[in-house]
């Protein structure tokens, strides 16, 4: 039977804790506390694994598992929203060509099936303001915006022409939203394609935080799929 090994962050009070599934890198879990994290933490591995056989992968979501949580960080700055200061241990792992072509493969998809759900969704409801939170547009905006980011920050660049794709972003109008992503998510990548092996091995420190590859793969794959299914939830 598969154990997943857990990795958490709790703010104050062990409130806003994200649960992080290295073991299939993308996936979290997330709650207003760290019961609630916990509790919700089988049910999205399950919906990781569903979006992983989708697009082809062996695996199967509706088998046993276990979870052991390795890791509860709970001091440092921003802490419980995704990335905290420290890091976690594997995120400081040489990145091998094997993860590389896995996790470009997986945000691969993770666009495809963003740009699918807005395809899917009425214009008004992209711009409809909620009870709590952000319109749909703006997830949208902030998920392109922040991908560049991650990359750039671990070393791997940015890639030239993003800055135009994402203020095309900004002014989309109805029914331009899905390409203009789809835009972003060509010019990452091709970005990609130029990681070399120093790349994959080098730590570059970044005021609090020691960037790797690894970890910008990470928070590249976690960001989107979070809002993937804050977005799914949404519109269910």
């Amino acid at each position: 039977m598969t154990e997943y090994a857990l990795y958490l962050e709790s703010g104050p009070k062990m409130k806003t804790t994200m649960v992080h599934v290295f073991d299939l890198l993308g996936c979290i879990a997330n709650g207003p506390t760290t019961d609630a994290a916990l509790e919700a933490t089988p049910g999205e591995i399950r919906e990781y694994l569903r979006f992983l056989r989708r697009h082809g992968e062996k695996v199967d979501p509706d088998g046993k598992f276990t979870t052991k949580i390795t890791t509860h960080v709970t001091e440092g700055s921003w802490i419980g929203q995704g990335d905290p200061a420290p890091g976690f241990a594997p995120d400081f792992a040489p990145l091998t060509q094997e993860d590389q072509n896995s996790y470009r493969r997986r945000l691969q998809w993770l666009g495809e099936e963003i740009v699918a759900l807005i395809g899917r969704t009425q214009g008004k409801k992209l711009d409809a303001k909620p009870s709590k939170g952000r319109v749909l547009h703006d997830i949208v905006t902030h998920i392109a915006s922040s991908e560049p980011e991650y990359f750039r920050a671990s070393g791997i660049g940015k890639p030239e022409g993003m800055n135009e794709a994402l203020q095309a972003i900004e002014g989309a109008p109805e029914g331009e939203l899905g390409p203009r992503l789809a835009d972003v998510w060509q010019l990452l990548d091709s970005q990609l394609e130029r990681i070399t092996t120093e790349m994959r091995t080098a730590q570059i420190r970044r005021g609090e935080k020691r960037w790797t590859a690894r970890r910008g793969f990470r928070r590249a794959l976690e960001h989107p799929w979070e809002h993937l299914r804050e977005m799914q939830r949404r519109l269910a």
